[in-house]
């Protein structure tokens, strides 16, 4: 089943290392030349600053490239491609702009700032899932809400949303490959009386990590 991890939006984050000025930021994109696009962009934004260094991971095509934009070979662009790889997130680019502080970092110092510039924009994107998924109604008391809702989360589903009434009606996204677990497991815990509903599929994005500030 096709499944894959993209940012949730976009960033921009800053931090300072010996007076140089990391800014990083991260886009989600759908092709290499939406990629090229926003770093060109970047370059344009911040064209006084001595280095725009970028990396950006495609899925169709399984394209990955990177620069070090003028900085020493392999302390840049290939540090910050790392954090993605690791994260298996894809359809991104990512831009780490330095403002030179007249401190030298040395290699190491460099591999360092890029790679946390990277992951503190990763981090402050957010990262989604995409993936198909069962579109289901779930009728239950307000004794029943909490716990219908841990059963939802410890299935790797998502709440779209609740219907207040006489009883509730929970609509939930439940990847598709579960879906029959899930109802079955919750008519068996709930004695019978709660009985999943069926309301489609969707083959969507859905938040897996939440942004994160610094």
């Amino acid at each position: 089943m096709t499944e894959y991890y993209i940012p949730t939006g976009h960033s921009e984050t800053e931090l300072v290392e010996k007076r140089s000025r990391f800014i990083g930021q991260v886009w989600r994109v759908s092709s290499e030349e939406e990629a090229r696009a926003r770093i060109e962009e970047t370059k344009k934004k911040h064209y006084d600053a001595r280095h725009n260094c970028w990396c950006y991971r495609i899925r169709e095509g399984g394209i990955e490239r990177y620069s070090d934009d003028g900085e020493p070979q392999g302390t840049a662009g290939q540090p910050m491609l790392n954090v993605f790889q690791r994260e298996n997130v894809t359809d991104v680019v990512c831009v780490v702009t330095r403002y030179f502080g007249g401190i030298l970092l040395g290699a190491g110092g460099l591999v360092r700032a890029y790679t946390q510039g990277a992951k503190d924009a990763l981090d402050a994107a957010g990262i989604s899932v995409v993936r198909r998924w069962a579109a289901l109604e779930v009728p239950c008391t307000y004794r029943q809400f909490d716990e219908v809702r841990r059963e939802v989360a410890g299935f790797g589903g998502v709440e779209a949303h609740v219907d207040y009434a006489a009883d509730i009606l929970l609509s939930v996204l439940i990847p598709e490959d579960r879906a029959p677990q899930f109802a079955a497991h919750l008519l068996d815990v709930s004695a019978g009386t709660i009985e999943v509903l069926e309301a489609g599929e969707e083959f969507k994005d859905v938040p897996w990590r939440e942004p994160i500030s610094k």
